[in-house]
């Protein structure tokens, strides 16, 4: 056995609201007890001081997307519908090295910014392969970070998936984007399968999952296949659901009835499954959530960001719903801070109505960032928390930054207050990954060396990607605005349309 002491430290217990001085008792990568200051620890203890520091559970990233590591700050007005037109030029002409490369750009910034897990879809075109697979989860691991690792996959295309818009493009671009297509249906089910069977990752820190991207993207076949391999090798199920009035909208043009409602009627629904994103639930959906025991991964920076809208979290919880907060892919959020995403979802709730009851309080916010997100994780008796039998994932924050001068309250200050730029150390499964504000598991200079290689080559190799973007931005910006025009049941932009 191992055993760290980390002595001197003021622990956080988010649901108590409190921090109080406590040691902390580490046998390998778990939690064995937390004493008063002074505690008694075996002798061969590694002693680690932790005095003017704040010590929180690590932040957990519900829903990310590595592959737009490398995208950050391409874009500024883009709806949903633009950033998926953009994706060729965005994620083209990607290989293994470029896929592990981008994940790993997004696991050291958010270890740098308090994060110590992360539900990540990423995208291989055109079917996920198993050295992609293993390129991305070996990023996480390299740097020491937990991470679900789910292929973002369909059978259909986006121009397949919105009615009418095939038709509304010229021929020409309808001739282009025909040629975009995904590989079978069987073909992908089968990588997928593949994966599961043969995971050689220590599911403790890097485990897998599925993730059948948007239910109109997906034939019924291939979304219940999706469930079928989830429930086989009982790992978590994750798409984008109502995340757009445009999914909304044509949710109920294709199927007669809401996106949730089918996928419930298909049998998908569970504790197992998440919702990415949920801004155009209604409470019906939400019921549906909470009844089947599932759970919403909430972006608001993203939602914001691409003029998705502004997702109700109090009728979630009220509903029952495990709630779970995440940044989404920095190609639609620009950064990996789960300091933000926890701060923003607490300020979404604050602007859609007067009833300041019903907002968020800081602490659900905390708890959502933390248990709520662990749990869609699948790791919710094992992270999340500071306490006996967890794993050891501890962040320590520098109560000398101006963050935290003066402390008055620790839970409304780690959401409100904190940015990122106080933390000092991190700490995942018992290691330190962080520490004095630097990595010490992989080499950044040479990341930056191979960020600065990537972007050149791929500028290069993605320009009659990125000219096929521009040929087609017009024609989407205007047809799916139009589809969100529409009536529906419920409103969630921050503003009423004309």
């Amino acid at each position: 056995m191992a055993y760290t002491i980390v002595r001197g430290g003021l622990v956080l217990d988010i649901r108590a609201g409190t921090a109080n001085p406590a040691d902390i008792l580490i046998e390998d990568d778990t939690i064995r007890e937390l004493g008063p200051p002074g505690m008694a620890a075996p002798a061969e203890a590694r002693a680690i001081s932790a005095a003017r520091r704040l010590i929180h559970p690590g932040l957990i990233n519900a829903h990310t997307h590595s592959h737009g590591n490398l995208a950050k700050g391409m874009g500024d007005r883009w709806t949903l519908e633009l950033l998926l037109t953009a994706a060729p030029w965005l994620g083209g002409n990607r290989g293994a090295e470029d896929m592990h490369l981008s994940a790993q750009l997004g696991a050291v910034e958010m270890v740098l910014k308090g994060c110590t897990a992360c539900y990540d879809l990423f995208f291989e075109w055109p079917v996920p392969s198993p050295e992609g697979i293993a390129r991305v989860a070996s990023a996480y691991a390299e740097v020491g970070m937990r991470a679900v690792i789910a292929p973002m996959v369909a059978d259909r295309t986006f121009y397949e998936a919105i009615p009418g818009l095939a038709d509304a493009l010229p021929p020409a671009l309808r001739e282009r984007v025909a040629g975009l297509r995904l590989a079978p249906g069987e073909t992908t089910l089968a990588a997928i399968r593949g994966a599961l069977r043969d995971w050689s990752f220590d599911r403790d820190c890097i485990r897998p999952a599925v993730a059948p991207t948007i239910p109109q993207h997906c034939s019924d076949a291939f979304i219940t296949g999706c469930a079928e391999l989830a429930r086989e090798f009982d790992v978590g199920l994750h798409s984008h659901v109502a995340e757009s009035k445009v999914q909304a909208v044509t949710g109920m043009r294709v199927y007669g009835q809401t996106q949730t409602a089918h996928l419930d009627r298909l049998g998908v629904l569970g504790p197992h499954f998440t919702v990415a994103h949920g801004v155009w639930l209604d409470h019906d959906d939400m019921a549906r959530l909470g009844d089947h025991g599932a759970s919403v991964a909430h972006n608001p920076g993203s939602n914001m960001r691409l003029g998705s809208g502004l997702a109700d979290t109090r009728a979630m919880l009220d509903r029952r719903v495990n709630l779970g907060i995440g940044t989404d892919g920095a190609s639609c959020s620009d950064n990996q801070n789960m300091y933000e995403a926890m701060r923003l979802a607490s300020f979404v709730s604050k602007v859609q109505g007067p009833e300041w009851q019903r907002w968020l309080t800081t602490r659900e916010a905390a708890l959502a960032t933390t248990e709520g997100s662990a749990a869609i994780l699948g790791l919710g008796n094992r992270i999340g928390r500071i306490a006996p039998g967890y794993k050891a994932d501890l962040v320590m924050l520098d109560l000398d930054h101006p963050n935290w001068l003066p402390l008055n309250d620790p839970v409304n200050q780690l959401v409100h207050c904190e940015d990122g730029t106080a933390v000092d150390s991190v700490m995942i499964g018992g290691r330190m990954v962080v520490e004095n504000r630097r990595v010490l598991t992989v080499d950044l200079a040479r990341l930056r060396d191979r960020a600065m290689a990537a972007k050149e080559r791929l500028a290069a190799a993605n320009a009659d990607n990125r000219r096929l973007y521009e040929a087609l931005a017009p024609v989407v910006g205007s047809y799916c605005p139009g589809l969100a025009r529409q009536p529906y049941h419920v409103h969630r932009y921050g503003a009423r349309l004309d």
